[in-house]
């Protein structure tokens, strides 16, 4: 199994949830973030200078079997990117084990 956590623009979370979707991924969990990053463009609102070096950002944590690592990433990258610095990033780190704690099953199996 494999835990992928990526970090993308909060304007392209629903089409990175589609995506996941449309390959068979049906559950991960997410979060607001906020990040440094290399975006050292500033904003001006109503003649007011604002910093953009805090950026959000959407946070999210999907494990999936083995066969579906490549499907995920891909689904990821093609949904998320914009060609723009700041697109984001794609961690992936091993699951030695998973359980379904209302049956106590442990496995591949629980993730599904």
């Amino acid at each position: 199994m494999k835990k992928i956590e990526t970090i993308i623009r909060k304007s392209k979370f629903k089409a990175v949830k589609e995506a996941l979707h449309e390959v068979g991924v049906n559950f991960f969990s997410y979060w607001d973030v906020t990040g440094l990053g290399n975006e050292k463009t500033g904003k001006v609102y109503r003649g007011v200078s604002y910093s953009t070096s805090d950026i959000q950002r959407r946070y999210l944590s999907i494990v999936v079997n083995d066969n579906f690592e490549e499907a995920t990433i891909q689904a990821i990258i093609k949904s998320a990117a914009t060609g723009d610095v700041g697109d984001g990033k794609i961690f992936v780190s091993d699951v030695n084990e998973s359980y379904r704690i209302r049956t106590g099953e442990k496995g591949n199996d629980t993730i599904n």
